[in-house]
């Protein structure tokens, strides 16, 4: 599993949220790539009002602020569903 962390420059939420997902304990560790959507006019307008936004992608699914430690811990142990 790797995740997508959606966010951009100036955006308080997306530091607490960062700071929440510094804080969860994960084990073992799951890498985090930073995706600042400023980059991009398409990510912009998927993200601009959602950010900040946290995309598992194995499974595909997303995770929006606001979310507590237990939402996140749960969304990071979800199993992928088979079709």
């Amino acid at each position: 599993m790797q995740l997508l962390f959606y966010t951009t420059e100036h955006c308080h939420l997306c530091e607490l949220a960062e700071a929440l997902l510094v804080q969860t304990p994960m084990d073992p560790p799951i890498p985090v790539d930073v995706v600042d959507i400023a980059q991009s006019d398409a990510l912009v307008n998927r993200y601009g009002t959602r950010i900040p936004v946290l995309r598992r992608d194995d499974i595909g699914e997303e995770l929006d602020w606001p979310f507590t430690q237990e939402e996140l811990l749960a969304f990071l142990e979800r199993k992928p569903t088979r079709h």
